[in-house]
């Protein structure tokens, strides 16, 4: 089946006819970035465990905390940590997988996808309770819309979301990927993340968000979470214990902070992106829409204000994705790689609870990154591919280090935030026409 669906390189070159390849160099962002010492990242975990409101918690009261199925970085220190100050404290932590219907939507498929992550129990030092039941418990106040919570959470003395704060890609607003998502879509399982989506089409998650948080944080013992802040090279830079009482506040400002932080392509007008792979360790699109500039699949969402890109070739797939391929909708092309390792079931599953079933289409597929590369120039319109603007990144997350074509090479020499690493030359192919040089990053 994937030969049946895969273009082959000779029609591609019959269709674009004689297209010229640009030459490429290596750039690098220049990056001033200030992390947390990986060997104080636990540390700085537990102690902010201290701004936490755990008055109300009964001495060697349970405490659930919220893990999700993010790729962030020191995870597992960072969620050892919370648990280690929680047990210091004198509670009973144990920690419940927060990642809506991720995992295959099964408690065994989140508890692996937890694992993948290196959030063991072994790793974090307390039990992991992994169920997709759920309790309702509550409905906002103007829609009737059901409020679900996880059933083992629900039953905790206190519960203690950890999350990324950082820049959503399927929406803007005051408050976007953080620990009032995690607590509305992460901790509502399927059901809840599939409501919330559903909502999401007329309602909107920026509106959405606040409001159920408002009524968890009412119906249930939430004594705050830990939110983390990280640098442009995916580096822990903030961990910070958030009271509930300033919850929506807070994680609003972290948000700012977050924008400012995040990896961003060099260039905001290319003619041709190519991404080496794709993944929901990357972004919960696959490749991050506020890097890519595409939002497309979503319904009543505007695409965000940056960048450009006339055309995306993507190549491949992270390994802990495991063949999750939302996002490749954003793409025009794909590598048969992308094809091959696709799980449908993981990835449909996913694009219907998120509502975004546009983000999980089938780009074209083509058999080489040669073919990849002469479709997207031979689709840009006439703009003679060595002068194309030509940008080759690892995924969208690391953006450190970038293959350019010749123009934006030039470009960059008259820029303080950026440094040419090598001068463009031809680009290489091994003998099955894909690049012979590896990824970037």
């Amino acid at each position: 089946m994937i030969d049946d669906l895969t273009v082959s390189e000779s029609t591609v070159r019959t269709a674009c006819g004689d297209v010229a390849l640009p030459e490429m160099g290596v750039l690098e962002q220049r990056w001033e970035t200030d992390p947390i010492p990986p060997e104080s990242v636990a540390a700085e975990a537990a102690a902010a465990v201290g701004d936490l409101e755990l008055e109300e918690v009964p001495a060697g009261g349970e405490v659930a905390v919220g893990a999700g199925s993010r790729g962030i970085a020191n995870l597992p220190e960072i969620v050892g940590g919370v648990v280690a100050g929680l047990q210091e404290r004198g509670y009973e932590p144990f920690v419940f997988p927060a990642m809506g219907s991720h995992g295959g939507a099964t408690a065994e498929g989140q508890r692996e996808k937890l694992a993948t992550l290196g959030v063991t129990e072994e790793a974090i030092g307390c039990e992991i309770r992994a169920t997709m039941d759920v309790v309702t418990v509550g409905e906002t106040p103007e829609r009737g819309v059901p409020v679900y919570a996880d059933a083992h959470a629900v039953e905790a003395d206190a519960i203690v979301p950890v999350n990324r704060i950082k820049p959503h890609t399927d929406f803007s607003g005051d408050v976007e990927s953080g620990l009032s998502k995690m607590l509305v879509i992460g901790m509502g399982k399927q059901r809840g993340a599939k409501m919330a989506h559903d909502w999401a089409v007329d309602w909107s998650l920026r509106n959405m968000l606040p409001e159920i948080t408002g009524q968890l944080l009412e119906a249930l013992p939430v004594a705050g979470g830990v939110a983390i802040v990280e640098d442009q090279l995916d580096e822990t830079t903030r961990l910070e214990g958030v009271a509930p009482s300033g919850f929506l506040e807070r994680e609003a400002e972290l948000l700012e902070e977050a924008w400012d932080l995040m990896p961003k392509l060099p260039f905001e007008e290319l003619d041709v992106l190519v991404v080496d792979r794709l993944g929901k360790d990357v972004s919960g699109q696959g490749m991050d829409t506020n890097v890519t500039g595409r939002r497309h699949f979503t319904i009543d969402e505007p695409e965000p204000e940056t960048a450009d890109v006339k055309r995306i070739f993507a190549r491949g797939f992270t390994e802990k994705t495991k063949g999750n391929a939302m996002g490749m909708g954003q793409a025009d092309f794909a590598h048969r790689d992308v094809l091959a390792g696709l799980d449908w079931s993981k990835s449909l599953i996913n694009a219907i609870t998120a509502s975004t079933v546009r983000g999980v289409r089938l780009p074209p597929v083509v058999e080489t990154d040669r073919a990849g590369l002469i479709a997207s120039l031979g689709t840009i319109g006439p703009v003679p591919g060595e002068e194309a603007r030509v940008l080759r990144a690892t995924d969208t997350m690391r953006l450190k280090r970038c293959y350019a074509s010749a123009p934006l090479v030039e470009a960059a020499r008259d820029r303080e935030d950026l440094r040419v690493v090598s001068e463009p030359t031809p680009v290489e192919f091994d003998g099955n026409g894909d690049f012979a040089a590896s990824s970037p990053e």
